[in-house]
């Protein structure tokens, strides 16, 4: 596996300066270990990110934080600027996202407490911006595969050798994106399970399908903290249930995200996504409006040209 990475970094040197994207969800709002840090305020054409964005060093590698929801926990799952999220981390020359998230497990075998590494999605949000492309710009990015499966297999192997005891990694599984804030009725639950789905979140469908638009690969370290409420012999999902399980799962996602750090910083793995525009451009930029041209320029630069 890592010969194969090495290969890949030798044709594409653009990840030798690369950087590597942190997005806390619930219950993780920093992340310890970082060090020289710089509280970035940054400006995006989709407005501001949720919080300031924390570039500073984790070992041998550069990485920039952001609290999905404010460090304050301020923006509930609808109105996370999620554009100007994936928009700012793009800027920084981030091109690896892993997104720590807290989600509610839909299978037996996925206790409270146990970690999935999802590999598909069934989104059931409504009212999300789920491109960056509008306002006379077209693009159709595949997303068959929603995470990269390079950044999630090196993933699954620190999570694998970090979980503790007594827990469980569960590697593969679907997503299901809802929109929130409130948790689910249980009939939705058991609609939900019987479809297949393995977890539940309110947040990083919305987050993966911009990062494939901006050519950053994503993978997702989905934390179960509650049943949701299909379990019948299971206290139904609370906020305090939440809470107590988040702290305990937040402990952990910091040791992987240290150790992934450490391991992207030796191989610079190449995904898919960082080329996902090349054959995704639809409209012919000479058609697309100066103001959309702008906004997308930082994305379609590399295949348009630079446009001010």
């Amino acid at each position: 596996m890592l010969e194969h990475l090495d290969v890949k970094l030798s044709k594409n040197s653009f990840l030798e300066s690369a950087r590597l994207g942190v997005i806390g969800g619930s219950g993780l709002y920093q992340i310890d270990g970082l060090t020289d840090i710089k509280e970035l305020n940054i400006e995006t054409p989709f407005g501001k990110p949720s919080d300031t964005l924390r570039l500073g060093r984790l070992g041998n590698m550069e990485l920039v934080f952001l609290a999905r929801h404010g460090r304050h926990h301020t923006f509930t799952p609808t109105s996370i600027p999620y554009q100007a999220n994936i928009w700012a981390m793009r800027s920084l020359n981030v091109r690896w996202i892993l997104a720590p998230s807290a989600v509610g497990s839909l299978q037996e075998q996925i206790r409270p407490l146990d970690m999935v590494i999802p590999d598909q999605f069934i989104d059931r949000t409504h009212q999300r911006p789920l491109t960056f492309f509008s306002e006379g710009a077209v693009a159709h990015v595949t997303m068959a595969d929603p995470f990269c499966s390079t950044l999630s297999k090196l993933l699954g192997e620190e999570g694998e050798r970090l979980i503790p005891e007594g827990r469980q990694l569960h590697k593969g599984g679907i997503y299901l994106a809802m929109e929130g804030p409130a948790f689910s009725t249980r009939a939705e639950s058991k609609l939900y399970r019987s479809w297949g789905c393995s977890v539940i979140g309110m947040t990083n469908h919305t987050e993966a399908r911009l990062a494939r638009e901006a050519e950053i690969a994503y993978a997702s370290l989905s934390m179960a903290t509650d049943y949701d409420c299909w379990h019948e012999s299971h206290e139904e999902v609370s906020v305090d249930l939440v809470l107590e399980n988040l702290r305990s799962n937040a402990l952990v996602a910091t040791k992987i995200v240290n150790s992934m750090a450490q391991r992207i910083s030796k191989i610079r793995p190449h995904s898919q996504a960082h080329s996902s525009l090349k054959d995704g451009l639809m409209t012919d930029k000479e058609k697309v409006p100066y103001k959309t041209r702008q906004k997308i320029d930082l994305f379609t630069r590399p295949y348009w040209g630079s446009y001010s």
